[in-house]
């Protein structure tokens, strides 16, 4: 800026030239992303010419790009005022009627918008194919046919090129993206952000090593264009996400490629909200409940830092910290609250209620399960994090509040851990009651836990110890029937893999333990077959006690 003001001084019939350069300087720093930097400029324009219809429009779109909608609307309302280029506002309030799916408003405020510009005007149409963009409901058709009416115009317009590359990209038209964004980078070889996108095309695709080779490209044309490292590090966090033996490696170049992008675009609370997001998506919570308390020095009332500090307190082990952050955050009724929010303190009032031993208190658990609940009843895919957690109470023993865990998820037929979930599900029910008195038994969760076991064969029909697992429970239900129809399967299918299977001495325990179990099966209404069954097992296991007493009994 005090560079212009120089200029200005020294040539006294450029101030407009030197208000064009300005406004430039904002859309240069738009697109490194350095958006206080763009704020700053764009308000020393309009403070020194509130007339500036463009100023206002680039700048509401800004606040609209960070969602602070009401700012935006100002803006644009102000821009209307203006004497130049005021039509340009038009797109942003029809941007803000195509988020409020208003598409007819917003069509009658795109045609104020070109209404009366000059035959050769390309700007109007490039920003409308933006807003049919960046709508909360994107319409990348509409899109598309507002860029190509630019490109009918100016042909080699590297903007239009960079924006209907970004047009068909969305519309996972590759090919097209592609050869847009190679034009616009010929076209005008200082628009970084064309050859950039060359890389996320490859990152798209999952070809990570070639993704890196081309965003190494741009950096070797200009190593402080801030956005390439952003690229960067979400390239390494999706390559560690796709490959977890390259998690620990990867994922630290992530995170280091993200810390360059920070420094050079800025450290607004804004860029510090992205960081946060970015950490908890690289699971680094040491660093993001550092950031967390950074930003609260900053801000103390901004709601999303309790938010970060919820997440990162918990996964710290500062459950107190989790539970208070998130509370507060959750109190306010203008805060929008997410599942992971829910499931967070569900898991930090469970973590809070646990003894050193592992054992649940059971108030805490109800309180913490509630919360779980209501993030399954806002997004059933929330069940998808809620594997590890049964796990550990699984681990601990504790193995009812392992089922009721895993019982929120096993119904959900589109969740990625379906199957696993069913069968802890059904392993949990069965150990919850494998050691207690017949009249302590709950049988309606045994129950549920062979019908566990039925869908994980529907899901999975090679999954053999499901019948084992059935052979278990209904023994404990005292069903003969059923225990010997599914050990008999369990036996069958073992057999059918050959010798080398049933040489293993775990294959071998499973197998004696089936025949032992319809031998006992037997016992009451067949001693033959319950004899021959028992033989069975001595042929496996000589020594066998169990096998050896029953037929001593039986004989």
């Amino acid at each position: 800026m005090n560079k212009f003001k120089i200029f200005s001084l020294a040539l006294v019939a450029s101030a407009s030239v030197a208000k064009a350069q300005d406004i430039n300087q904002a859309k240069k720093a738009i697109d490194a992303e350095q958006f206080e930097k763009a704020k700053s400029l764009l308000k020393s324009i309009i403070k020194a010419k509130p007339s500036d219809g463009e100023a206002n429009f680039v700048l509401g779109n800004i606040y609209l790009n960070q969602a602070i909608v009401d700012s935006a609307k100002i803006y644009y309302l102000n821009g209307l005022e203006a004497a130049d280029k005021k039509n340009l506002n038009y797109i942003g309030l029809g941007q803000l009627d195509l988020d409020s799916k208003n598409t007819a408003s917003a069509q009658a405020n795109f045609g104020l918008a070109t209404k009366d510009i000059k035959r050769k005007d390309v700007n109007e149409f490039i920003y409308i194919g933006r807003a049919y963009m960046n709508s909360t409901s994107p319409d990348y058709t509409n899109a598309i046919a507002s860029l190509k009416r630019a490109l009918a115009l100016e042909p080699q317009n590297a903007t239009a090129l960079l924006a209907i590359g970004d047009a068909y990209y969305g519309a996972n038209n590759q090919n097209d993206a592609y050869k847009a964004y190679r034009d616009a980078f010929t076209a005008d070889p200082t628009l970084l952000r064309a050859k950039m996108q060359l890389g996320v095309l490859l990152k798209g695709a999952k070809s990570y090593d070639e993704a890196i080779k081309a965003f190494n490209e741009v950096i070797a044309i200009d190593a402080n264009y801030g956005p390439v490292y952003r690229e960067l590090a979400e390239t390494y966090y999706k390559w560690a996400r796709n490959k977890p033996s390259t998690r620990q490696t990867n994922y630290q170049k992530a995170i280091q490629n993200y810390e360059k992008y920070l420094s050079l675009t800025d450290y607004s609370m804004n860029s510090r909200m992205r960081h946060a997001d970015f950490l908890i998506l690289v699971e680094d919570y040491k660093a993001l409940e550092k950031e967390a308390n950074k930003m609260i020095e900053l801000d103390k009332v901004n709601p999303r830092i309790y938010r970060y500090l919820g997440y990162s307190a918990y996964e710290n082990g500062n459950y107190d910290i989790a539970i208070k952050s998130l509370e507060d955050y959750m109190k306010v009724p203008s805060n929008k609250v997410i599942a992971k929010d829910n499931l967070y303190l569900g898991f930090a009032k469970i973590k809070k209620g646990t003894d050193a031993a592992g054992v649940v208190d059971p108030a805490a658990f109800e309180a913490g399960l509630a919360e779980i609940k209501k993030a399954v009843a806002v997004e059933p895919l929330a069940v998808e994090d809620l594997g590890d957690f049964g796990k550990e109470l699984f681990g601990k023993k504790q193995y009812n509040q392992a089922a009721a865990i895993y019982e929120l998820s096993t119904t959900n037929t589109e969740q990625k851990n379906y199957l696993n979930d069913n069968v802890y599900y059904g392993i949990s029910l069965y150990y919850a009651n494998a050691n207690k008195e017949k009249t302590a038994m709950d049988a309606a969760a045994l129950t549920k836990a062979d019908a566990a076991f039925d869908r994980v064969l529907v899901a999975s029909p090679t999954y053999d110890e499901a019948y084992l697992y059935k052979g278990r429970i209904n023994n404990l239900l005292e069903k003969d029937d059923l225990i010997i129809k599914n050990y008999q399967e369990y036996i069958t299918r073992t057999t059918a893999k050959g010798a080398e299977e049933l040489a293993k001495p775990a294959t071998v325990k499973k197998v004696v333990e089936s025949y032992n179990s319809i031998g006992a099966a037997y016992a009451n209404t067949d001693k033959a077959k319950a004899i021959e069954y028992f033989n069975k097992s001595l042929t496996l296991d000589p020594t066998n006690a169990y096998a050896t007493q029953s037929v001593k009994a039986l004989k």
